[in-house]
């Protein structure tokens, strides 16, 4: 058998006789400065006449003895009275840390609404309970956001499987169906399944974000806007938006296929979201130490008080939005966060979007991991 540990005393046992030692101690230390004191004085009687003033003569000291035998007693009745007094302060300064735990408690067991509210005085108690306040609030729209986001997640991944399964169903139940009509339902349902995939993709992307960069390579900005703009052109040809750009070299460090997904989703963004005739303009240049990379389009006017819901996952501006899914915003400010990159968004007079992103220039470490 093991042998069990004893149980530790309450932390208010420990301060208590922490402060009972203390008061003891400080007791000890008096009552040995007044006996050595007292010991040494001689104690002076008057001679002859009572009412004279006149001291002619010195009689005994105090006597040792009797010193040690009130120091004792002082110290015995001195003992509970500093338990006493230990007991009460760490009471007084517990009382915090015990509303603390219980709240804490309460919150943990599900009721994420409740706070602390230590109010005054403000000591480093009342300080770690407002911080405390801070991170329950944080992981409450947290878990808020998650909920959230796993709804929307699962009702955007149940309608392309739902509209399938009637594509087929209804397919199936056509008794005349040939094979004209077997290889349209045939077309839709592929399409319907790269639907479901770039969605699954979206969401790896977002997840893949979110999780952080794992790897740092010196990188152009230029570069990979080139590249993405390339993939791009017929897609933006058919929708009748011109791409425009204005590329200087600008290097930063980071994961090259996380920016790339940046800067894929801006554009693509700044593309469905356009109107016909409108514009794309993509500018990449170096500001002081950071690279910077700016996508502005065209299209409708989005309020001001609704850009920053356009960053959040699933979130859409309006019916007219396209056939998006809600996740492109949403992965741009996961990617620039891992990146420790400085993220600013503002609304076109004439309508559309301005979207700019800053990188830090490359540390020593990753020119070092792309010259190897």
């Amino acid at each position: 058998m093991t042998a069990q540990r004893p149980a530790r005393r309450s932390l208010r046992t420990r301060l208590a006789l922490a402060y009972a030692a203390g008061i003891h101690a400080a007791g000890v230390f008096v009552l040995v400065f007044v006996d050595v004191s007292l010991a040494g004085v001689q104690a002076t009687k008057p001679v002859g006449d009572p009412a004279s003033s006149t001291i002619s003569g010195t009689g005994a000291g105090i006597s040792l003895s009797q010193l040690l035998i009130g120091s004792v007693v002082a110290l015995v009745v001195l003992i509970p009275i500093a338990l006493a007094l230990g007991w009460y302060i760490a009471g007084r300064f517990l009382d915090p840390l015990r509303a603390i735990t219980a709240t804490a408690e309460s919150i943990s067991a599900g009721n994420l609404d409740r706070r602390l509210d230590l109010g005054e005085p403000t000591d480093e108690l009342t300080r770690l309970g407002h911080t405390l306040d801070d991170l329950f609030a944080r992981l409450h729209a947290s878990f808020d956001a998650q909920r959230h986001f796993v709804a929307n997640a699962s009702h955007e991944l149940r309608t392309p499987l739902a509209g399938l399964r009637t594509l087929l169903e209804v397919t199936l139940a056509d008794p005349g169906a040939d094979a004209g009509t077997l290889r349209s339902a045939c077309e839709e349902a592929l399409a319907l399944g790269a639907h479901q995939e770039r969605l699954v993709q979206a969401l790896l992307d977002l997840a893949t974000g979110e999780r952080g960069v794992t790897r740092w390579d010196a990188l152009d900005l230029a570069h990979i806007v080139e590249e993405v703009l390339a993939s791009r052109r017929g897609r933006a040809t058919e929708t009748g938006v011109r791409l425009a750009r204005d590329l200087t070299p600008a290097v930063t460090a980071g994961d090259p296929r996380l920016v790339a997904s940046l800067v894929a989703n801006l554009v693509d963004n700044a593309i469905r979201h356009n109107q016909p005739g409108g514009h794309v303009e993509v500018t990449t240049r170096t500001s002081g130490t950071q690279a910077a990379l700016t996508v502005t389009n065209t299209g409708p006017v989005v309020p001001g008080d609704q850009i920053e819901n356009l960053f959040q996952p699933f979130r859409k501006l309006g019916r007219e939005r396209g056939d998006g899914h809600g996740l492109g915003l949403a992965i741009v400010r996961a990617v620039a966060q891992a990146h420790h990159a400085t993220l600013t968004t503002s609304a076109r007079p004439g309508g559309g979007l301005s979207v700019t992103v800053r990188f830090a220039a490359p540390g020593p470490r990753s020119l070092l991991a792309q010259s190897a």
